[in-house]
């Protein structure tokens, strides 16, 4: 097998695989906005397949998650990145750097926007932050909205004249293929950056400790939520170790469950996205306050 803990290469190190075709496009594709939008849920959709963990709660997506779109004549390399928003942690403050830090390095950046709640202050001042010539306006979750509604959403971005803008619904996949065109449109010449075959460039212990890390989002509290994170500490296929650590004891008795039932609730959520071989083994340890400790967010990789 591959290693499971290497580490994906930024958008300007990623190697490409040969000579340039003079009928071959290819670029990077940075989807941003506030958290909550539907970004990893686009991207997924995108891509039809999961490549990024997907919730309701804020500080879901914690990393660039690159995904990769290839076909006959072009690859689109999308990068998923942190919902940004008002920092209120050290980790916070981390999360908008690592989703501002691909920004200059991308060719488009899709500014996805909900379509429910509209251009909120948030968004105004990420947008603000963008060079409009190079981005595209995505209105999402537009499904069940009137049509007025929607065309208000847009009337309301329009002095930013940004590039383009697409309604779509990430969940049901309305206006995605439209939009995928679109960027392909915007491609400069370029090389193939991934293997055609590839979707995902991210390490396997990174996709099972989000796994985990995505159970546990669904399971428990608002109170919980920000305190988690995930990381595996052993990997000797087919048995793995992940690691879920929280801030207080608390957390953990909340996370561990009545007799252990959480935990094994998120086990077995896990393991059916897991190959069947697979030994998945959970632990659950207290490190006090790590969402304020920089070495300690350094060392989860954030």
């Amino acid at each position: 097998m591959s290693d499971p803990t290497s580490p994906e290469p930024a958008a300007a190190e990623a190697p490409s695989l040969g000579p340039v075709r003079s009928d071959f496009r290819s670029g990077f594709v940075a989807i941003v906005g506030r958290p909550n939008v539907g970004k990893s849920t686009l991207l997924n959709k995108i891509l039809d397949e999961k490549v990024t963990i997907v919730s309701d709660k804020a500080q879901t997506t914690r990393h660039q998650i690159r995904g990769v779109l290839t076909n006959d004549d072009c690859q689109l390399v999308f990068v998923d990145t942190p919902g940004i928003s008002k920092p209120r942690t050290d980790l916070g403050r981390r999360l908008n750097e690592v989703a501002d830090s691909v920004l200059g390095d991308v060719d488009v950046v899709c500014l996805v926007i909900d379509g429910r709640s509209g251009f909120g202050r948030g968004d105004r001042r990420l947008a603000e932050r963008l060079a409009p010539e190079r981005t595209v306006l995505v209105v999402n979750q537009i499904d069940g909205l009137d049509p007025e509604r929607v065309m208000a959403q847009l009337a309301a971005v329009a002095d930013f004249d940004f590039s383009a803008y697409f309604p779509v619904s990430a969940w049901t996949g309305k206006g995605v293929p439209a939009l995928v065109d679109h960027l392909r449109s915007r491609m400069p010449h370029g090389p193939l950056w991934y293997p055609a075959d590839t979707v995902t460039d991210v390490p396997q212990a990174f996709v099972v400790a989000e796994l985990v890390r995505e159970q546990l989002l669904r399971m428990t509290r608002d109170e919980v939520p920000h305190s988690v994170a995930t990381r595996v500490v052993e990997w000797e296929w087919p048995r793995i170790r992940v690691e879920i650590l929280v801030e207080r004891e608390s957390q953990k008795g909340i996370i561990i469950g009545k007799g252990g039932e959480n935990l094994k609730q998120v086990g077995i959520r896990v393991r059916k996205q897991l190959p069947p071989q697979v030994f998945l083994e959970l632990v659950v340890n207290v490190e006090r306050n790590w969402q304020q400790s920089p070495e300690m967010i350094e060392r989860l990789g954030y």
